[in-house]
């Protein structure tokens, strides 16, 4: 079963229980992914769904950090539920020690040896991770790493 059919059916499960918070959530990744097929007249695989969940997800934690600062909890908490809806579709997140490997393999395969190769380790970090590692963090320990190899 791929990624869309199983948020489809998880979207049935969820009208049937009366579950109207997961079902509004389900229906916004849903939305979300038919107006990228419309757009690009496509249909979109597992690979291309689970980056349109990681965009969907990288917004909710910027609007959480937004509302916070802005003392409204109660749409803190609206985009924390979502958050976890959204976060269940996901794979398992790398741990530290194994995006430490990558990072590594990553320098020695493109051959990276100061931060103007930062680009380079990146794309190839973010290939091997697909979607089970947050970018922004990656690329900072990458430019770390460079930064003590410079």
């Amino acid at each position: 079963m791929s990624l869309k059919e199983r948020i489809t059916e998880d979207m049935k499960s969820a009208m049937r229980s009366g579950d109207k918070e997961r079902l509004a959530t389900i229906r916004l990744i849903l939305a979300a992914i038919k107006q990228k097929e419309v757009d690009e007249r496509i249909q979109l695989d597992d690979a291309q769904v689970l980056g349109a969940i990681e965009k969907m997800v990288k917004q909710r934690r910027e609007s959480i950090t937004q509302f916070e600062a802005g003392g409204r909890a109660d749409l803190v908490a609206k985009e924390n539920a979502e958050l976890v809806v959204l976060t269940a579709y996901q794979p398992a997140q790398l741990s530290e020690a194994e995006i430490d490997g990558l990072i590594a393999a990553a320098m020695s395969a493109t051959g990276a040896a100061s931060i103007k190769d930062m680009g380079k380790v990146v794309a190839h970090v973010k290939t091997a991770a697909a979607g089970r590692a947050d970018m922004a963090a990656v690329s900072a320990r990458v430019k770390a790493r460079l930064g003590q190899a410079a």
